[in-house]
């Protein structure tokens, strides 16, 4: 099989939707298919596939840009400007399928007409409201194949669209337990380590996360990520965390030592399509503290034992506590993390891509 996938931020950042699908991309790759990834960052010497870079605005430059349908968000304009180049450099007739997780504007250049048109795959990695919302831009949304990233997504759109239940998936080979690396990142090693791994942006809400932690007398907090919120996060800790707060900003290579440095993690999400960085924390040997969800629940599984009403301070706080008292204990460990190896995630994509394919060529 011939497959593209196609989004603004791949080699640019290193967000959760992302390191989801070149993860899949380069796993595909290496089980033998052809495929080809376009993205705005650099090329990647390590990759399997091959990348074909496409420039695009980088979403920061859009943070105080005006917010309306179809352009609802600074990730939109970035999108946005992304679609020029990707047509430039888009061959249709060249893929028997294309996969995306932005929508409206790199799906709607994706499905330009062409007399031999790909399949088009749309995963979830940012929500299945394209798929089922009918107002607005989002009348405008059709694939042939819907990835839905928790059985929420699956019940909800599986009567309209072809869909397969895929998660995402973490790599085993980097994210491990270990020994911590403190100093590496100007961490204390005399006091315990809450970490959160989030975008500062409102349904993160890494604001409250910082009020919880600051309910814990000796608690250190690390939150590593960047969004518009940045500086409403960095004054309140100042204010709540004096002496007790760090912000870092990563690239993916130093990820696993900092999961591997704390002693718990948080992530206040009230709702997460799936969330990468629960298993990456669940894989490093931490415990996950996280909104009590079902969908949360069949992602960890045995190991949601620390979940709760995260809305609720003294329960966080209570949970907080014991997720340290746990972390300080644990064991070099992990049971149950195989079954979301990328190789895994990537043969049930490529088992789910191969269906329709040889679909689409019995009807044709």
């Amino acid at each position: 099989m011939k497959l593209l996938f196609a989004l603004p931020g791949f080699h640019r950042y290193d967000r959760g939707a992302e390191v989801a699908l070149l993860s899949v991309a380069d796993a595909i790759a290496r089980g033998g298919e052809s495929v080809t990834v376009m993205g705005s960052g650099n090329p990647r010497t390590d990759a399997a596939y091959h990348y074909v870079g496409v420039p695009s605005i980088r979403r920061e430059r859009f943070e105080h840009f005006p917010a309306f349908p179809p352009l609802r968000s600074e990730t939109a304009w970035e999108d946005a400007s992304f679609v020029p180049g990707l047509l430039a450099a888009y061959r249709p007739k060249e893929y028997d399928a294309v996969l995306t997780c932005s929508f409206p504007f790199t799906h709607w250049a994706l499905r330009r007409p062409s007399r031999r048109k790909p399949l088009q795959i749309f995963v979830t990695q940012n929500g299945d409201w394209p798929a089922y919302a009918s107002n607005s831009e989002y009348r405008s949304f059709a694939c042939d194949g819907l990835v839905c990233t928790n059985p929420d997504y699956l019940e909800r759109n599986s009567s309209r669209w072809n869909c397969a239940l895929i998660p995402n998936g973490v790599d085993l080979a980097r994210f491990s337990p270990g020994p911590p690396e403190r100093a590496r990142f100007g961490l204390p090693d005399d006091r315990p380590i809450v970490l959160m791994v989030s975008a500062f942006i409102a349904t993160k809400r890494v604001l409250d996360g910082i009020r919880s932690v600051a309910q814990l007398e000796d608690a250190y907090l690390v939150v590593a990520g960047d969004g518009p919120l940045r500086g409403d996060g960095e004054a309140l800790a100042a204010e709540l965390l004096p002496g007790r707060f760090r912000r870092l900003s990563l690239s993916a290579a130093d990820m696993p030592a900092l999961y591997r440095s704390a002693d718990v993690f948080l992530h206040m999400s009230l709702l997460e399509s799936f969330g990468n960085v629960f298993i990456e924390a669940w894989a490093s040997g931490l415990p996950v503290i996280g909104h009590d969800t079902e969908r949360l629940r069949w992602i960890l599984g045995a190991e949601s034992q620390l979940l709760c009403d995260t809305e609720d301070p003294k329960a966080l706080a209570g949970m907080l506590r014991s997720g340290l008292a746990r972390g300080a204990a644990r064991s070099g460990t992990v049971r149950g993390i195989e079954r979301y190896s990328w190789a895994a995630i990537a043969n049930e994509y490529r088992a789910f891509i191969a269906r329709l394919v040889a679909n689409k060529g019995s009807v044709g």
